[in-house]
């Protein structure tokens, strides 16, 4: 799932981080212009990738920030 994330997110201009867990799931950050941000989250809890099955997204520690913290989307290993 990891590559159609970092796809969509540089697709939508913003910065961060995926990672495949061991329990099956996804953990990350995502950073940009609320709108964008807003995109991402509905299509992580709608779409995801071709072969993902979602069952729940669950979105924690929101907060504005006054500049990027992370340049660029990628995959953590």
């Amino acid at each position: 799932m990891c590559r159609y994330t970092e796809d969509q997110g540089r697709s939508l201009g913003l910065s961060g981080w995926v990672k495949n867990t061991r329990q099956g799931t996804v953990i990350g950050q995502i950073q940009g212009p609320r709108d964008k941000v807003d995109d991402m989250k509905h299509w992580l809890k709608s779409v995801g990738s071709p072969s993902s099955r979602i069952d729940r997204a669950v979105f924690s520690n929101q907060r504005d920030i006054s500049k990027l913290e992370i340049q660029g989307f990628s995959t953590r290993y």
